[in-house]
Formats: structure tokens, C-alpha cells, sequence
């Protein structure tokens, strides 16, 4: 009752069960992971075997030694010997056996994880912004690892059936050839486990994925919380923070328990009353036939023996369809992104154009990030080689947008995007990213150090390249007081430097790379005034005979744009100079005069 109450709360689709149809489709696209290493797993089916075969050896053994000489007190020390040193040796291969059936079949497993987790992260590099717009990063991280991470224990799940399947095949088979009522007795109680099974597979699967869901929000909780500590603890948010991450913890604890309730009632207490129940009915019946004949002491031990043989795989398998439960909700969703058709806008076939003047030309063109309210409404305007095109207006008049597009994150709807008057697509994506230079508003530092941030792990670029980019953005002067200075070391995110610093950096990084056409997002609004009027001059040169696209945030840097475009709403709303703009004293003028008049009161 739980459960079900957990789940007509949550309607998500995460938290209905998965049709048997599906969970087998799952199934088998994972088991693709598996393929490659099949000789890993026929050596641990190899291994399996054996193991059964010791397991159905051994009793016998004690039973024959039980049974001819115990019995007979006919047992000489050399057959004690001998008998102790055959069982010693079966107990070795034993051994030996679940050695390379578990080392052969782990090993096969995580290779699979790695090749699941690998094609996982390389999808992920291939879609399109628009993707992860829409999802939360935490939800990714937790796809990445948690989810890939179930597929070991999927896969065991497999070893541990095999196992199994050898041990119960095999000791049926030799309690049916001593005992053939009694083993069919024992066969009995295998409908209640198969119907035991197939309700905690129903049951379960919706518990599992209601409770990936809630790891997956607690994900993106923590990282929320990890990447905006600085916010949290400005505005004082950390009991709000607290109490939203507990009030998802708790929700995770009760999915938990959910599944340990489940997991509980009908994995293993289930097989252990079962196996207790058909070993009273093997024992009652051997005691009766004890009544109209002799039965064997060594033959009753050996026979309980196969019957634990019997149940006990059981047990292993009905306490590992957790994991396989487990295995199908990660698999599911995995697939979910790795079925995701959300690419990144993709290039002509036969792409092949080279990047030469870097004139670029919009005609007409609109956008829509959905697909259906426009951000961009008919864009038109050419920026010839070496000239200076700013984009101004407020928040949300599309801005970005156009450099989203022109940068090729987001398929653009109608119209044209031309490069030297050829269409955006027919050149290679490698020849925009090497000719088309971007600094954000907001500069990303990786784990490295200086020199490596700016040549981003690029080894083709000389040490000599990565401090003349410096020097020509004025990035040295902070750069040299560091400790190891080009080779300071840079911690996540580049947090021990200042966002002007880190700015800095950023375009020393794109300077590096020497690009046709300079895309500036707002890339000087995080510096202060001071740090802004160091890289200016740096900026006019890095301007000299490249095309540049610049968002601005302070007027004043685009004074000397060859064509401003003032956007409003997704529409070009006035165009011209600065000079004709002023003249026409529309919204431009009064978004200088607003600019300008807050400076002279400062």
C-alpha cells in the first residue's frame, strides 16, 4: 500500500513500473555493451560449470564414504587419507572455479560499464545546446555516473543466474535419479517461486525508478547548491537551501524504504521459507519410506545438501533482481539520452569551405529556441572584412541570439547566415571553431594551470605564442606576480582569480588562436574600469583587419563601430554609426544619455 500511495503522488513517468516488453528491449541494448568481451564471459560460464560440477561432486563423495565405510567401520587410514585428500583437491578446484568465473565475468562487466559510460559521455558532446538548456546538470552527472555505475551489478546479475541454473539443473537432476517422488516434490515449490519472481519484477521496477529519480534530483540539488554557495551565503538562503535539500532526501529515504520493504518480503525470507517447507517435506518423506525400507544416512545427507544446492542459487538470484530491477531503470535512462535527437546544428554534406576575409552576412533571418515564439524576427546586416558591427538593446532583445546562431549552437529557423558569401553550413564545424574567436561574458577555467587555460591543451601552440597572447591583452601584468606564473597552478572554475583576471585570460585565449572573425558576448562587462582601459588598446589591434561581432554593455567601448544595431524584441529597430544614431535620437540616444548621465553623476 506504500508504494502505490508513493506512486499516484508522484504521476511522474518516472515513477510508473516498466512494461516486461520494455525491461527485455532494455535489456537486450545493454547486453550490446556486453558483446565485445564474450570471451570474458564464456570463460566465466566455463568457470560456472565447473562449480556445479564440484558442488555435485563433493556431497557424493561424503555420502559414498558415509554410506561404505562410516557405516561398515570398514574406513582404513589410507582410505581416510584418501578420501580427505580427493575432497581437499575437489574443494581446490572449487575454488579455483569461482575464481575465474567472478574475475572473468567482473572484468567482461566493467569493460562493458566503461564502453556504456564512454558512448554515454561522447552523446552528450554531440547534442545541441538546446538539450542542456533543458536539463539540469545534476540530472546529467547522475546519468553519468550513478547509472552507468548500476550496469556492473546488471551484468553480475547474469553471472550469479548462470551459476545458478548449473547448480539447480544439476542437482535435480541427480536427486531425480536417487529419489524421483522426492525430487519432484521438491519441484513443487518452484510455481510459488516463479510467481514470486514475476510480482517483485512487476512490483519492483516501479519503486526503482521512482527512487532513481529522486538520487537524480538530489544530484542536481547538491550541485546547484555547490555552484551557488557564494549567492547562498550572500543572501543569507542557506536554511531555505537546507530545508529543500532535506525535503528531497526524505523523499529519497522513503522510495529507499519502499524498496527495502519490497526486497524484504519477497527475495530472500520468500526462498528461505520455501526452502525450509520442501526440507521438511524431503526429510518427512524419507522418514516414512524409512519405515518400509532401509534409507542410507550418507544418501539423506547428500540429498539435503542438493536440495540447499537447489534453493540457494535461488536466493542469490531473488536478492540480485534488485540489481537487475536496478540495471533496466539506469539502462532506461541512459537510453534516454542516448536516444535524444537534440544535436548540435549539423553542416552540409561535403562541408569544405575555407574561412578567407571573414565577411558575414545575415538575410533575413529568424529564430525560434522552441521552435515556435520568435526570438529573431527577420535579422539583416552585413559586416564586411575588418569592420565593426555592435549589437545593442536591452535584456531579451536578442542579443546572444544572433551570436547563438552565428556561432552555430542553435539551428537558426528562416533566412540566410553567409561567410564570405557562402552559406554557414558548407563550411566544416573544425573551420568555424578555428575562424570564428568567442569570448563570453563569463570565462570557464579548467583544472591546469595559466598556460594550459590559454592554449586550451592545444600542444601545437608554443609557450612563446601563449605569453605574446598575454602580453597583447596586457594579461602579463597579473600574470607575472603569480607564483610560477605561466604555470600557476588553476583550480576548478579558476576561482583564485578575480573575474577580470579570469576575463583576461579568456582573451589571451582566444588572441591565441589568431581568428578571422572576433565574436565579443558583453565580454567586458564583468572588468572593472581600470582593467577595461588596459585591454582597449590591445582590443583595437586584436580589431585590425578581422571582422568583429560585439554585444556591448557599456556604450562607450563601440563609439568607433563601423554599424551599431540597436535590436528590440528580436527586431533591428535603428542601425547607423554612432554619430547617425546620436542624430536620430532615438532609443540609442537614450540609452547613451542614460549611460553617460549615471557616469557624470558618479
Amino acid at each position: 500500500m506504500g508504494v502505490l500511495k508513493m506512486a499516484n503522488e508522484n504521476k511522474s513517468a518516472w515513477s510508473q513500473s516498466i512494461p516486461v516488453k520494455e525491461q527485455v528491449h532494455i535489456m537486450g541494448r545493454l547486453m550490446k555493451y556486453a558483446l565485445p568481451y564474450k570471451k570474458q564471459f564464456i570463460g566465466a560460464i566455463v568457470g560456472a560449470a565447473g562449480l556445479a560440477g564440484m558442488n555435485i561432486l563433493l556431497p557424493f563423495i561424503l555420502q559414498e564414504y558415509m554410506d561404505k565405510y562410516l557405516q561398515n567401520k570398514s574406513a582404513t587410514v589410507s582410505i581416510i587419507i584418501g578420501v580427505g585428500s580427493l575432497y581437499a583437491l575437489g574443494t581446490i578446484i572449487k575454488a579455483l572455479s569461482q575464481f575465474v568465473q567472478s574475475f572473468a565475468f567482473q572484468m567482461g562487466a566493467e569493460r562493458g560499464l566503461e564502453d556504456a559510460r564512454r558512448a554515454l559521455f561522447t552523446k552528450l558532446e554531440k547534442l545541441g545546446m538546446r538539450y542542456f538548456d533543458q536539463t539540469p546538470a545534476g540530472s546529467i552527472v547522475s546519468r553519468v555516473t550513478n547509472d552507468t555505475g548500476a550496469l556492473a551489478d546488471f551484468w553480475n546479475v547474469w553471472l550469479t543466474i548462470i551459476v545458478g541454473l548449473f547448480s539447480i539443473i544439476s542437482s535435480f537432476v541427480v536427486m531425480l535419479k536417487w529419489a524421483p517422488k522426492v525430487a519432484l516434490m521438491v519441484l513443487a515449490f518452484l510455481p510459488i517461486l516463479l510467481f514470486a519472481v514475476w510480482y517483485y519484477n512487476h512490483y519492483s521496477s516501479r519503486v526503482y525508478r521512482h527512487m532513481r529519480e529522486k538520487l537524480s534530483e538530489l544530484n542536481t540539488k547538491l550541485n546547484e547548491s555547490i555552484e551557488g554557495i557564494a549567492i547562498i551565503q550572500q543572501f543569507r538562503q542557506e536554511k531555505r537551501i537546507s530545508d529543500e535539500f532535506e525535503a528531497t532526501n526524505e523523499e529519497y529515504l522513503r522510495s529507499r524504504r519502499a524498496m527495502i520493504r519490497t526486497n524484504s518480503l519477497l527475495l530472500g525470507s520468500m526462498i528461505n521459507l520455501l526452502y525450509s517447507l520442501a526440507l521438511v517435506a524431503v526429510l518427512a518423506a524419507f522418514g516414512l519410506m524409512s519405515m518400509h525400507s532401509f534409507v542410507e544416512a550418507g544418501m539423506v545427507y547428500a540429498f539435503t545438501t542438493y536440495v540447499a544446492n537447489f534453493f540457494n542459487p535461488m536466493t542469490n538470484m531473488m536478492d540480485n533482481l534488485t540489481f537487475l530491477q536496478d540495471g533496466v531503470v539506469a539502462g532506461s535512462r541512459m537510453f534516454r539520452i542516448l536516444d535524444n535527437t537534440e544535436y548540435a546544428p549539423k553542416q552540409n554534406d561535403g562541408a569544405s569551405e575555407t574561412i578567407t576575409n571573414g565577411k558575414i552576412e545575415f538575410k533575413h533571418v529568424s529564430f525560434a529556441y522552441d521552435g515556435v515564439h520568435k526570438i529573431l524576427n527577420d535579422i539583416s546586416f552585413v559586416a564586411n572584412p575588418g569592420e565593426t558591427v555592435a549589437l545593442v538593446g536591452h535584456t531579451g532583445s536578442g542579443k546572444s541570439s544572433i551570436i547563438n546562431v552565428m556561432m552555430r549552437f542553435y539551428e537558426f529557423g528562416e533566412g540566410q547566415i553567409l561567410i564570405d558569401d557562402k552559406d554557414i553550413r558548407d563550411y566544416p564545424m573544425a573551420e568555424l571553431r578555428k575562424k570564428l574567436g568567442l569570448v563570453l561574458q563569463d570565462s570557464f577555467m579548467f583544472y591546469g594551470d595559466v598556460a594550459s587555460n590559454i592554449r586550451l591543451f592545444n600542444e601545437d601552440i608554443t609557450d612563446e605564442q601563449v605569453q605574446h597572447a598575454a602580453e597583447f591583452v596586457q594579461a602579463d601584468q597579473f600574470i607575472e606576480k603569480l607564483p610560477n606564473k605561466y604555470h600557476a597552478k588553476v583550480i576548478e572554475g579558476g576561482s583564485q582569480f578575480s573575474s577580470g583576471e579570469r576575463q583576461l585570460i579568456s582573451f589571451a585565449r582566444t588572441v591565441v588562436t589568431d581568428p578571422k572573425v572576433l565574436v565579443l558576448d558583453e565580454a567586458t562587462a564583468n572588468i572593472d574600469t581600470e582593467t577595461e582601459t588596459l585591454i582597449q588598446d590591445g582590443l583595437h589591434k586584436l580589431r585590425q583587419g578581422r571582422t568583429t561581432i560585439a554585444i556591448a554593455h557599456r556604450l562607450s567601448t563601440i563609439r568607433d563601430a563601423n554599424l551599431i544595431l540597436v535590436l528590440d524584441a528580436g527586431r533591428i529597430v535603428e542601425r547607423g554609426t554612432h554619430d547617425e544614431l546620436i542624430a536620430q535620437r532615438g532609443r540609442y540616444y537614450d540609452m547613451y544619455e542614460l549611460q553617460t548621465g549615471a557616469a557624470t553623476l558618479n
